[in-house]
């Protein structure tokens, strides 16, 4: 057992950089310093939306074209996912395309506008890519999903590398991974105890390949991140708590999103993370009981 878990966290923990995502949710005007401040600490995957509501795509990008410029990073070393929101998570009075437009219609526009807000240099005429667009959540009838998963489809894979879909439950990706052309790569849902912490959607989700990114780990979890198990990895590992949930978090096969506003934390998480593994390369047996007793506690739903 301690092998098998040594070797689970030391593989998903390795490169730090990919396990958690950027989220640009709710940072308003301070999205494009918070990106560039992301990046620099070492963040290479970020997450946005077509969703001027609670995101600011068009300043996810600037930071993103000035980070190339400057060779902070290059676009290779990017990770980059966007959303189409349906009008009913929309500010009617600000959003990317008309409401009122056939649904073909608002995909075409929301697509576009998240290319060129998006694009890797200021020329609109460049030939720009997004790594992965995700459906922000289904739509109101499956027949409806699937029309719009048929739609996006016929992106890929020039402008669109990879399709997703968010807040979604289990029925719903199963008729979508069995309806498709393009499978489903992404799923992106909240992890917290109201549903159960996705145990079934996650099983097949790693049956099939599709990458699990979780949000609210921290704010949808607040007796989790109280558990026995966090509290001592966190002591053991000399970690904060976040930092210890994360790590734990991450050993389930999960991509975290982490939104941080703070620089110092957005290091501390990285760096904590390579902290734990270490702990945990060191310390087999006792890191195989700590990760046993959270999976224990996700499985049964018991906090």
């Amino acid at each position: 057992m301690a092998t098998t878990s040594t070797v689970s966290i030391s593989s998903r923990l390795q490169d730090v950089q990919p396990a958690f995502i950027y989220g640009t949710a709710w940072k308003k005007d301070q999205t494009k310093r918070l990106v560039k401040e992301a990046l620099v600490a070492g963040f290479r995957r970020v997450d946005t939306a077509a969703q001027p509501r609670h995101y600011q795509e068009h300043l996810v990008g600037e930071a993103l074209r000035e980070a190339y410029s400057e060779g902070i990073v290059t676009r290779e070393d990017i990770y980059l996912q966007t959303k189409y929101t349906t009008p009913a998570g929309q500010d009617l009075s600000n959003m990317p395309y008309d409401s009122s437009a056939p649904l073909d219609k608002q995909i075409t526009t929301s697509v576009a506008s998240s290319l060129k807000n998006l694009r890797p240099q200021d020329s609109v005429d460049v030939a720009t890519y997004i790594d992965c667009l995700l459906l922000h959540s289904p739509l109101p009838t499956i027949e409806q999903t699937l029309q719009a998963w048929k739609l996006l489809e016929s992106y890929v894979p020039n402008q669109i590398r990879a399709l997703g879909i968010s807040n979604v439950t289990l029925p719903v990706l199963q008729a979508i991974y069995e309806s498709s052309s393009i499978k489903p790569s992404v799923v992106q849902n909240r992890f917290y105890p109201q549903t159960r912490y996705d145990v079934s959607l996650r099983a097949f989700c790693a049956e099939h390949g599709i990458m699990y990114q979780s949000f609210w780990t921290l704010t949808g979890n607040p007796a989790l991140l109280k558990s026995k198990p966090v509290a001592d990895l966190a002591l053991a590992a000399g970690v904060d708590r976040p930092v210890a949930l994360y790590a734990l978090v991450m050993d389930l096969g999960v991509v975290v999103l982490n939104g941080t506003t703070s620089s110092g934390h957005m290091h501390e998480d990285l760096s904590g993370i390579l902290k734990v593994q270490e702990w945990a390369m060191l310390k087999p047996q006792e890191w195989a009981a700590v990760s046993a007793g959270f999976r224990s506690l996700i499985d049964n739903s018991q906090i």
